[in-house]
């Protein structure tokens, strides 16, 4: 089993990957916590109160981390 600041880093590194596409429709995701296999994450600029955000939000964001970082279960918005 991975040590958390191991998997927080895998986690980063996954959401490195989803920032350009973020930032392409001019949003952001910043990391916050993770805790009981779930990341908790806060959407910025044009992300935050987007109609689609949650779409984004599971379809993408916890799609991604879950295939990288396999104690990943969930992705929550705060």
């Amino acid at each position: 089993m991975e040590t958390k600041s191991t998997l927080i880093e895998d986690i980063e590194k996954a959401l490195a990957e989803i920032r350009p596409l973020l930032a392409f429709h001019r949003g952001d995701i910043e990391f916050i916590k993770f805790e009981d296999s779930v990341v908790y994450v806060k959407l910025l600029g044009t992300c935050h109160g987007c109609p689609l955000a949650q779409l984004t939000l599971k379809g993408g964001v916890e799609e991604l981390l879950k295939q990288r970082v396999k104690e990943v279960e969930r992705v929550e918005a705060v």
